[in-house]
């Protein structure tokens, strides 16, 4: 039996599914079928300003973003697919605290659908720092449909393991 690392928290019923998807050789042509485009943000600015928009739209009293960019560095085989930082330093008499955003530059190839999830679940961040309810409540007030992206995102990473 194929160990689905990235599927692991999920019922048994549905990774057979999979592992038959992987048998059947469908799998990247099932995401493919679902998720037909590749997205155009491909620089740390464009990432910063695509991050910086949906930011507004959703959460204009959070904390304002200092840095957002790709990060080659972040390692999809330890479940770092974006990472959210507050840097704080003292600066004069002043406590200074700015919010940074890197996402895995493995999403730089992905499609349109999955980079935003990965922006929503960082943005999350910003209110609620634990994976609880009230985190996945606000992504998916943001991103609607983000459980069924998330799997996705995972069936994603499963297929860009076997290629």
């Amino acid at each position: 039996m194929q160990q689905l690392k990235y599927l692991s928290a999920y019922p048994e019923t549905l990774q057979e599914k999979v592992r038959q998807m992987i048998t059947q050789n469908s799998l990247g042509e099932h995401l493919a079928q679902k998720y037909p485009q590749r997205h155009l943000v491909q620089t740390d600015r464009a990432l910063y300003t695509y991050a910086t928009e949906l930011k507004q739209s959703f959460m204009r009293n959070a904390p304002a973003l200092h840095k957002v960019g790709y990060d080659t560095r972040l390692d999809v085989e330890h479940h770092a697919l974006g990472l959210h930082t507050a840097i704080s330093r003292v600066q004069g008499g002043k406590l200074k605290a700015k919010k940074e955003i890197r996402i895995a530059s493995v999403f730089k190839e992905a499609a349109p659908e999955f980079l935003r999830m990965i922006v929503v679940h960082e943005l999350a961040h910003l209110k609620e720092s634990d994976h609880n309810k009230a985190f996945y409540r606000l992504c998916e007030s943001m991103q609607p449909g983000y459980g069924q992206l998330e799997f996705d995102l995972r069936l994603y990473l499963t297929w860009r393991d076997l290629a």
